[in-house]
């Protein structure tokens, strides 16, 4: 199979890149660079069409839970909202990136907004490449446990507990994502993915998941995609609701947040 940055690299501009500790090769493209070149293209995989009963249940289970979690939480969402702009003058209570979600019927990739409480400065974005030496993690991802972009005091509380992921719930209601399934990767991300590491898209991505009722960002991105790929060959009703459980053991015990 074609990996994302061998089928549309050879149409763009050439991109340095360097090679991590465990062989992954990074690449200097931009998000907003690899979200352009990754839109309509294919992505050498095709999403998992059966389980009709399955995926419709999940749907109305992700609709009321999400919904009703919307409504209970529009209150304390505002009040934190309000703590933000104050920790964070002039910076909006909610941040937005693009995301990679579940590939479309003919392979082609999809890419939608997902939405979080700012934990972060303003133009975090913007700081990465100044801090790609102090990178933690391995593969295509990016994590610093003492990240200085944080907002301090508030902004690494809400992540310790993943409680700036919350907003999520709305991509969730929108059909984007799912309560359980793989963490929806960066475009930058997906253009640095593998034959293997690409099954991962195959099914809709979720607010948690395996990885995050486990080890969250104390495990390696390989880890992370064999996590990913059992969930995605022993997934169940009665799975996912272990695997709810486990993430929301995990929000408040904070282990393994960066």
């Amino acid at each position: 199979m074609v990996t994302p940055e061998e089928a549309v690299l050879g149409a763009s501009a050439p991109q340095a890149t360097t090679e991590d500790k465990t062989g992954w090769i990074r690449t200097s493209v931009t998000d907003a660079e690899a979200a352009r070149m990754l839109r309509g293209a294919d992505s050498g995989v095709r999403p998992l069409p059966h389980r009709h009963g399955y995926r419709t249940a999940k749907r109305i289970i992700d609709i009321v839970v999400s919904g009703a979690a919307i409504a209970v939480l529009l209150v304390p969402g505002l009040i934190l909202s309000a703590a933000i702009c104050i920790k964070s003058p002039g910076a909006g209570p909610l941040y937005s990136q693009m995301r990679v979600g579940r590939v479309r019927g003919n392979g082609t990739y999809r890419l939608f907004r997902m939405w979080k409480f700012r934990s972060m400065v303003p133009h975090a974005d913007e700081m990465l490449d100044q801090l790609q030496e102090a990178n933690e993690a391995d593969g295509p991802l990016f994590k610093i446990k003492d990240d200085p972009r944080v907002i301090p005091g508030i902004g690494k509380f809400i992540r310790k507990h993943s409680i700036d992921e919350l907003p999520q719930l709305l991509n969730v209601f929108a059909g984007q994502m799912s309560l359980i399934g793989p963490r929806p990767a960066l475009p930058k991300e997906v253009f640095q993915y593998d034959e293997r590491a690409m099954q991962r898209l195959r099914v809709k991505p979720g607010c948690g998941g395996a990885w995050q009722a486990s080890t969250r960002s104390d495990s390696s991105f390989e880890e992370m995609v064999d996590l990913d790929l059992d969930y995605i060959e022993r997934r169940s009703l009665h799975h996912d609701l272990g695997l709810v459980f486990g993430t929301i053991r995990s929000m408040l015990n904070g282990k393994g947040a960066y």
